[in-house]
């Protein structure tokens, strides 16, 4: 799948790449020392940033998850 920019899929391909190799190769394994991937997310959450912000995409009242959101009822 291709990012919200055409700009950033190259960097989401890499992210998901590592996410996935650190994800199979140590997470899985019982290693939880941590995600080598940030920087490269940070790199990614960037450029899709960017380009939010220059498509005009409305974002204004979504609720972004992350680790200290609880998760939605269902």
């Amino acid at each position: 799948m291709n990012s919200v920019g055409e700009a950033c899929t190259d960097l989401k391909r890499e992210y998901d790449q590592c996410f996935n190799r650190w994800f199979a190769e140590k997470f899985l394994k019982g290693d939880r020392s941590g995600d080598p991937c940030t920087e490269t997310f940070r790199k990614y959450q960037g450029c899709v940033q960017k380009a939010i912000r220059e498509k005009d995409i409305p974002i204004d009242g979504v609720d972004f998850m992350g680790p200290n959101k609880d998760k939605p009822e269902t």
